[in-house]
């Protein structure tokens, strides 16, 4: 990928099976990266599997100073910030039975937390000529989903930060994209599923054009191309890497049509 060599990044979420994908993939490109998370143990262990070119960097997204703090120490380790990569969230959600509280800390984390790395990452970008961001969207976002609300409102109103924020930061050279993962093996998953993937897919199957979970590893390559050069002319956008989750629709794969006419 174009551009990526020599670049430093904030991955937040960065102690997670995706974030560390997504750590992983830039610096097979030649950059250096720091994984903000608030998971010491998992994000410490992350940090060494990949090397000298990452640093783990304990970071509450709902917390300004930390955030603050996050920025001035990779500055420090790396010199400036090119790259902004927002996969921190929380799944937690009791659908119509939530709390106010619960919705406030799922706002928090899923949107304002974005924002305030955005934020605090801004002139750092600028200082180096621009840069590029990546939010976490998801296909929850695009579909109504029984029993969930907290998650894919949040998410749905980051689709629309993204957008406005490639708009308002197009002037310091700054890109902002969105990737939207459909059903990806993740921590998540592997505990719903008893850390049975065969048992995941199979389930993932009646939802995904391809039949199955995606890896964080082909989601961490769509991160990758919309954080590269390759990206040159994309921005405000929200790239799909979902088997085909959203272009399947209600029917499924089945062929409903013609159930219907038999």
């Amino acid at each position: 990928m174009k551009g990526i060599s020599g670049k430093t990044a904030i991955v937040t979420g960065g102690a997670t099976m995706i974030g560390e994908a997504v750590a992983r993939a830039l610096i097979a490109e030649g950059a250096r990266v720091v994984l903000a998370d608030i998971d010491t143990a998992k994000g410490d262990a992350a940090a060494a599997r990949l090397g000298a070119s990452a640093r783990f960097i304990a970071t509450d997204v709902t917390d300004d100073k930390q955030i603050a703090a996050c920025v001035a120490a990779t500055k420090d380790a790396f010199g400036g910030i090119d790259f902004l990569v927002n996969c921190a969230c929380t799944y937690a959600d009791n659908g119509a039975s939530s709390s106010r509280a619960e919705w406030l800390q799922a706002c928090n984390v899923n949107l304002v937390g974005a924002a305030m790395m955005l934020q605090a990452c801004q002139p750092e970008m600028a200082a180096r000529g621009g840069g590029a961001v990546v939010n976490f969207h998801s296909i929850s976002a695009h579909a109504a989903q029984s029993g969930r609300w907290l998650y894919p409102i949040t998410k749905a109103a980051l689709v629309q930060f993204t957008r406005t924020a490639a708009l308002d930061l197009k002037g310091d050279r700054i890109r902002v994209n969105g990737v939207s993962p459909g059903w990806t093996w993740s921590s998540v998953i592997e505990a719903l599923s008893g850390n049975d993937k065969a048992k995941a897919d199979a389930v993932a199957a009646d939802y995904h054009i391809l039949g199955r979970l995606g890896l964080p590893e082909e989601v961490a390559q769509v991160v990758l191309f919309l954080l590269s050069d390759n990206a040159s002319f994309v921005t405000g956008a929200d790239y799909a890497c979902d088997g085909g989750y959203t272009a399947l629709g209600p029917e499924g794969p089945g062929a409903a049509i013609t159930r219907l006419m038999n």
